[in-house]
């Protein structure tokens, strides 16, 4: 009972910092696989728990009207396609690369953020369409993150602020949207498969939903004052994690 109790709290602070910045995985997969649970396990658990957060901030940010839902049905559908067969690939091929490389794109992101605090401050006028996105960079962040994971949220971020033209806390919105959907489609994949632990990943799913409210009202409030240093410092955090001991 306190294992599971402290995996709640665990969950609160995750789904808080997920929703602000992304690299809520970084706090949960460890404490997951610190109870002495199978890594396949850990990883089953901790997409359940995910979900309630990044569904919770997305609803959350829907009643706030800061999603435009219908202008992005398709990528909603991509990022789909894109998680399920990541999540199949991830049975049959090795991430040991992309457990190399990934800690090195992660630096380059927050150092990026860090030495642009003009970025994300306003919209900007966008490079790419939301087709075009659908169609191309959607799915293959939804195929990252069925495949690895580690980072989803950041490079969404990015891709919303580079490409979109979306100021940060638009973006970040947005960002929880697809990442909602990309957990959508890993969690179906798991429950197919049996590797869940209900009664932490349930306790952990109440847990995120919590964090995930106040971490949408935070990003409603402060906007890129906050998004822009929590997401540089998650992506350094995220990165020496990755470098000194990549995910199972």
């Amino acid at each position: 009972m306190a294992t599971v109790a402290l995996l709640f709290a665990v969950a609160v602070v995750a789904g808080c910092v997920d929703t602000i910045a992304g690299g809520g995985g970084l706090i949960t997969l460890p404490a997951l696989l610190m109870t002495g649970m199978p890594p396949a396990m850990a990883l089953a658990t901790s997409k359940l728990q995910a979900t309630g957060g990044s569904v919770t901030a997305t609803l959350f940010f829907l009643r706030r009207q800061a999603i435009q839902l219908t202008a992005h049905r398709w990528a909603i559908a991509t990022t789909f396609l894109g998680a399920t067969l990541g999540g199949w690939l991830v049975l049959t091929l090795d991430a040991s690369l992309l457990a190399r490389l990934i800690p090195f794109l992660l630096m380059a992101l927050g150092t990026y953020f860090a030495l642009s605090p003009q970025v994300g401050q306003m919209d900007q006028q966008q490079r790419l369409g939301s087709t075009p996105f659908a169609l191309t960079i959607a799915p293959l962040i939804g195929f990252y993150d069925g495949f690895f994971g580690p980072g989803t949220g950041m490079f969404m971020a990015l891709a919303f602020v580079g490409l979109r033209g979306y100021n940060l806390t638009k973006a970040t919105a947005h960002t929880k949207l697809l990442n909602a959907t990309s957990n959508v489609a890993a969690l179906l994949y798991f429950m197919v498969f049996g590797q869940i632990d209900w009664r932490a990943g349930l306790a952990m799913f109440v847990g995120q939903l919590l964090g995930a409210l106040l971490g949408g009202r935070l990003v409603l409030k402060h906007g890129p004052w906050l998004i822009r240093p929590m997401i540089t410092g998650v992506c350094f955090v995220l990165a020496l994690r990755l470098l000194l001991a990549p995910p199972p």
